[in-house]
């Protein structure tokens, strides 16, 4: 059985209750990598969590307090067009919107794309985390969430700030997608360079989602007949919207969730590929609906 109560999550059954919190995990590292301010530096990929780790929000330090983001304006950041945008709407980040606009970036509530911000008003309340980039396949798997850390390198900051730089003067990473094209797979390109050729999403939020679908799916055929992917999502959508999946899943299938996060990473997939700056937008707007090796032949990829 699964009991959820005051931000714990028990798991019980013949061998006893194991009882984790979101906050015992991050004391142990295992679910979050929280900073100080004064450990930012230039080109530090960021995030903070929102409304009791239900949604987080992703971008790249570039100094002296701002931070580049990609976002989509008017409250619809997280969108999907269906319930659970009520869920999220009210843990979406104001980028200095409402009665009193920031003085440092006006109102930019309903602005959309890639954004420069405030470092307040990126964090919009919240604690301040950094993203972890190398880490060996056995603590990736060992987190319960996606969307915290990669196996992928990352490059140097004098790679990661210029692309950052150029996205949000040319404003070439697309139109904000919740799954295929968010702000985490923004910072994630920041750092390396990497997109996915035939899905560009790439985002540990929305791999852990389809992971966890696939998860409860195994460990639940026997009792559940039936469940609407609507009624998994409640509790694992996640990509810049961070439903606890993992609070979700019967133990059988744990193993198998951390399986399919590993295989989704970013940092061992077959099919991510460098693409060079300024062929980003072209590479994002072919990649639908194309072969592999047609997109490689139309583009400069290292």
């Amino acid at each position: 059985t699964l009991v959820q109560k005051s931000g714990d999550i028990i798991f019980g059954g013949s061998r006893g209750a194991l009882g984790l919190s979101f906050q015992g995990l991050e004391k142990m590292g295992l679910f979050s990598n929280k900073i100080s301010r004064d450990e930012l530096k230039p080109g530090d990929h960021i995030y903070s969590w929102r409304n009791a780790y239900l949604y987080s929000h992703h971008g790249i330090y570039v100094g002296d307090g701002k931070v580049i983001h990609f976002t989509c304006g008017g409250g619809l950041e997280a969108g999907t067009g269906t319930f659970l945008d009520k869920i999220i709407v009210s843990s979406v980040p104001n980028h200095g919107g409402g009665s009193s606009p920031c003085l440092n970036c006006g109102d930019q509530s309903r602005l959309d794309g890639v954004i420069s911000s405030c470092l307040h008003c990126f964090l919009a309340g919240g604690n301040l985390y950094l993203y972890e980039y190398g880490v060996s396949r056995a603590l990736l798997m060992a987190k319960p969430r996606g969307g915290t850390c990669t196996t992928a390198a990352s490059d140097p900051p004098e790679e990661a700030l210029p692309r950052a730089e150029y996205l949000l003067l040319h404003k070439g990473f697309g139109v904000y997608d919740l799954l295929n094209n968010n702000c985490e797979d923004f910072a994630i390109y920041c750092k390396t360079g990497l997109i996915v050729l035939l899905k560009h999403g790439c985002s540990g939020q929305a791999n852990s989602a389809s992971a966890a679908r696939r998860a409860f799916s195994w460990s639940c055929a026997g009792v559940l007949k039936s469940v609407s992917v609507g009624s998994v999502a409640r509790y694992t959508l996640s990509s810049s919207l961070g439903v606890a999946g993992f609070a979700c899943i019967a133990l059988e299938g744990y193993g198998k969730y951390c399986r399919a996060r590993l295989d989704a990473d970013i940092g061992v997939r077959v099919d991510a590929f460098k693409v060079h700056v300024e062929d980003l937008a072209s590479a994002i707007a072919i990649t639908q609906g194309r072969s592999k090796n047609e997109i490689k032949d139309k583009l400069i990829i290292s």
